[in-house]
């Protein structure tokens, strides 16, 4: 039997077969339904038909329209992604040939007119060729009915499930006694066959993300510029390359504390199990080192509800501890085929690893990496997540120091910040304060004797001013304090340089210079709330931050994506193969328009010469302009590598 006519006003007459309820849908955009429409008067909103079905259609599209057929992928030029398996690998000298032979992590690139290049990331099919695709899941639509029961404020109770009498799937059906005044009942007994959206409602096709769609990573440039480096947009896809009920997922946080830990493990948790309808998902506990030596943590959306309001991070972490083949052999036994792993720079870098083993061994596993540091030190991306919260409990701790200075006789407030080798927390926290006199940060030097030093700066504004506050970044100085103490440098679990305090060398150096000065006194308050920032829950901000991280990571990884991390690019979020942030650190650059901003506000010297500030901003540009050289004049050039993009050959 045809579908009724739904286009239209529908008929009395007409009973739709193959529909089970409508409720007003407040997110979908478009024209209003005809006002002669019945059903239109009495909700005065567009509606949304739900039905179910035992199996997923092939695509989920509006009335009418014919499902879309699978996508043909388009051709595009290879720049650089050698066949990594060459044929008969292995099986020289009786050894059992591997699905996937030696392999080494390449770039894979894609040219385009005008100088575009997009930096792809891997997927699965780049190993497993036979991966057949899916339809996008119908996940559980329980709770899917029962999320917009919620936002329509119908009782998720009047939502039940019951078996059908067939050996199918189970069906849903509404029973006759939930009316609510936002509810149409249409067939309250029907058991119906397939999903469908009135035509009033936006498409759903127009939630997925275009294939085609990129994110550019240089947005500022010239008319005669060519395009640039790109990057794959996130965000669902039409296509998955996995089934719910196949996926078994991990989380894992590394690396020292954060604010939004727990409000990224959570929305992970939820995000799978309310879009994709996957149930199967374990955290690791203690970081790395807990896939081989800890049980894991079972996680749900009840067990994850509540905890992005704490800190910290529920599943544990550490530094250092990877073993590669231990992490994958764990991955392997347990039949893991989705990992999330959370953690900064140092994290990403042991991602990658695994993600080379994994296709290595030739396993359906998805890699994911989900950038975390506080220090905002993460290449490409444009911040990253509990940074925010960061900034603004800093804030907390200049007001403190600027009341302690301001309330004593020739005052000065140091406060100590997180920054080891990069000074964003300190300059946000100065800009957004207005009460600091100086930020010292390491991609500042400064120097403290002499001439245009900071200690002369410091007796001129208290003189001036008659107190001051200095904000200071931890890894700032360092070359000074190892200097003066004959310092060996030492490294912690991770690999980072052990810092020496330079709050209390610089509180001390401070002290000493004005001892000298007898008629002039100071009062000196030292504060360093670092632990006390990273142990605070995300603000609103990050919190939404947080969960756009989630969803963007898991979407990507449905759909067969791998090797990759996501960030925002731009205000885009997108998929960034792991070497692209971790060939180099985020630093603020100090011949850049925010840092004379700090100058500005402070009103303090740079202790630069302008030999020091030409050289800085010519290394920068020559770097800028390595890297675009290299992706388009390079070995990856089309003209050098125009045979030997899989096999391809370019069009004429």
């Amino acid at each position: 039997m045809a579908d009724p006519q739904i286009n239209g006003n529908p008929s009395p007459s007409s009973k739709p077969a193959n529909l089970l309820f409508a409720l007003p849908c407040p997110l979908s955009s478009g024209p209003p339904p005809s006002p002669s429409s019945s059903n239109a008067t009495r909700t005065k909103n567009r509606c949304l038909a739900l039905t179910a079905t035992d199996t997923a259609p092939p695509a989920m599209e509006t009335v009418g329209t014919a499902p879309a057929p699978l996508e043909a992928p388009v051709k595009k030029k290879l720049l650089d992604l050698k066949n990594p398996f060459p044929a008969g690998a292995g099986a020289a000298n009786g050894a059992k040939a591997s699905p996937v032979g030696k392999w080494t992590m390449k770039k894979k690139l894609v040219g385009g007119d005008a100088g575009y290049v997009l930096e792809d990331v891997p997927h699965l099919t780049d190993f497993l060729p036979e991966l057949p695709v899916r339809a996008r899941p119908l996940c559980s639509l329980i709770s899917w009915v029962s999320s917009i029961c919620r936002l329509s404020r119908i009782p998720s109770k009047t939502i039940r499930r019951i078996q059908s009498s067939s050996k199918n799937s189970p069906h849903f059906v509404l029973p006759f006694y939930c009316f609510h005044p936002n509810l149409i009942i249409i067939h309250p007994d029907t058991v119906v066959p397939k999903l469908t959206f009135l035509p009033t409602t936006c498409s759903l096709r127009q939630y997925f993300v275009n294939p085609d769609d990129t994110v550019t990573q240089k947005i500022v440039v010239h008319k005669t510029s060519p395009r640039g480096t790109h990057f794959r947009r996130a965000g669902p896809r039409q296509r998955v390359y996995f089934q719910s009920d196949e996926v078994n997922a991990a989380i894992v946080t590394c690396g020292g504390l954060c604010p939004g830990l727990n409000t990224v493990v959570r929305e992970l948790v939820c995000g799978l199990y309310d879009m994709y309808g996957v149930t199967s998902i374990v955290g690791i506990e203690g970081g790395y080192k807990g896939f081989y030596s800890k049980n894991t943590i079972p996680l749900t959306p009840k067990s994850v509800n509540d905890i992005h309001k704490r800190g910290g991070t529920v599943l544990g972490t550490s530094r250092g501890g990877h073993d590669t083949n231990k992490i994958v052999d764990c991955l392997q036994d347990r039949g893991i085929n989705q990992v999330y792993i959370i953690g900064g720079d140092g994290t990403q870098k042991g991602a990658s690893v695994i993600y080379e083993e994994v296709r290595r061994r030739g396993l359906k596993c998805s890699v994911v990496g989900v950038p975390k540091t506080i220090d905002n030190d993460i290449a490409v991306i444009d911040k990253s997540f509990g940074f925010d919260t960061a900034v603004e409990e800093a804030q907390r701790a200049i007001d403190a120091a600027h009341v302690e200075a301001e309330s004593a006789e020739n005052g000065i407030g140091v406060v100590k910040l997180m920054g080891r080798n990069s000074g964003f927390i300190a300059m946000y926290a100065t800009l957004a304060s207005r009460d600091v006199d100086c930020c010292l940060i390491p991609e500042s030097p400064f120097y403290l004797e002499g001439k245009g030093g900071l200690l002369e700066f410091i007796e001129r504004r208290l003189k001036e001013n008659g107190h001051m506050v200095i904000v200071v970044a931890e890894g700032a100085g360092q070359d000074l304090i190892a200097k003066s103490m004959n310092f060996v440098d030492t490294q912690d679990a991770s690999g980072n340089k052990l810092l020496l305090d330079v709050g209390l060398w610089l509180s001390q150096k401070i002290k000493d210079h004005f001892k000298k000065k007898p008629n002039f006194p100071i009062t000196l308050k030292y504060i360093d709330p670092t632990y006390m920032i990273r142990a605070v829950k995300s603000n609103a901000s990050d919190n939404v931050y947080c969960t756009l991280l989630a969803h963007s990571a898991l979407h990507g990884a449905m759909a067969g994506y791998t090797g990759f991390t996501v960030a925002p690019v731009n205000g885009r979020h997108a998929y960034i193969p792991f070497y692209r942030i971790t060939e180099k650190q985020n630093k603020v650059v100090i011949t850049d328009r925010m840092w004379a901003r700090v100058l500005c506000s402070t009103n303090q010297p740079c202790f630069l010469s302008h030999e020091d500030v030409e050289n800085m901003k010519h290394d920068d540009d020559h770097e800028h302009h390595l890297h675009n050289t290299q992706l388009l004049e390079g070995e990856s050039s089309p003209a050098k590598n125009s045979s030997n993009c899989n096999g391809s050959v370019p069009a004429g």
